[in-house]
């Protein structure tokens, strides 16, 4: 099983990024997908998530209107688009596969948000 992140980097106030996290290894569409983070000497927190079928999303109220999570079943991938992002964005971004037996974490890609 892998999931890979890519896409995080520096990016100044109010730009966007779009990341993605390819998986492998297991049966993709069978899993709810989300997205966390972990701001420096933070906790980690849920950003987004999506339904299996990708019928479903929700989102932190932190990062509403701003951040749209995705899914392309056919790719195994997901994606978030983030815009206006703020330095209080600047995390790590970690990949997260669940169903009711098992979960995955990728190894995470970091986004600084700064002028």
């Amino acid at each position: 099983v892998q999931l890979v992140e890519s896409g995080g980097g520096l990016v100044q106030p109010g730009g966007s990024l779009r990341l993605s996290c390819a998986a492998s290894g297991f049966t993709f569409s069978s899993y709810s997908m989300s997205w966390y983070r972990q701001p420096p000497g933070k906790e980690r927190e849920l950003v987004a998530t999506i339904t299996g079928a990708g019928g479903s999303t929700q989102a932190a109220n932190s990062v509403k209107g701003r951040f749209t999570i995705s899914r392309d079943n056919a790719k195994n991938t997901m994606y978030l688009q983030m815009n206006s992002l703020k330095p209080e964005d600047t995390a790590v971004y970690y990949c997260y596969a669940r169903n009711a037996r098992v979960n995955y974490w990728g190894q995470g890609t970091q986004v600084t948000v700064s002028s």
